[in-house]
């Protein structure tokens, strides 16, 4: 059964994805709220009295969407980073959205944030706190010529 590389053996694979992680959060910010924004006038400005909410449901279903396709969203697509479940494949539907949902709650749970940050820093696999319970890790994607 394959597994996850281990980073003793594949550094290479885990080099830099700690910050490789924080600008692609950065760039699906950027993304998640410029979807936000753009939908707002379609509900004749309504959504400002939920913006927050409407925020929350744009994030979540951009991730999951995202990862479900590709393993990545398009922020980490750009920081040439994918999520692995712990057989080293990429992500399914299911296992997409149990990790966006793992997100979700620990960005809306401060201290859980603060918990995932840590353990992406002190980590050897540079894991969050989702990544650990669900057995993922974030990998430099692998080049295809």
């Amino acid at each position: 059964m394959p597994e996850l590389p281990d980073p003793r053996y594949h550094a290479d694979l885990y080099s830099g994805v700690t910050i490789k992680r924080l600008v692609a959060w950065c760039v699906d910010l950027l993304i998640t709220a410029l979807i936000t924004a753009i939908l707002v006038p379609f509900t004749l400005f309504t959504a400002l009295f939920y913006l927050p909410f409407l925020y929350l449901m744009v994030s979540f279903f951009y991730r999951w969407i995202s990862i479900a396709r590709g393993s990545a969203t398009p922020g980490m697509r750009m920081a040439a980073i994918e999520l692995r479940n712990r057989d080293g494949h990429r992500l399914e539907t299911s296992e997409a959205a149990l990790h966006t949902l793992g997100y979700t709650v620990s960005v809306g749970v401060f201290p859980l944030q603060l918990v995932s940050i840590a353990l992406m820093i002190i980590s050897s696999r540079g894991q969050g706190l989702t990544d650990h319970i669900m057995g993922t890790a974030m990998l430099n994607k692998r080049a295809t010529y």
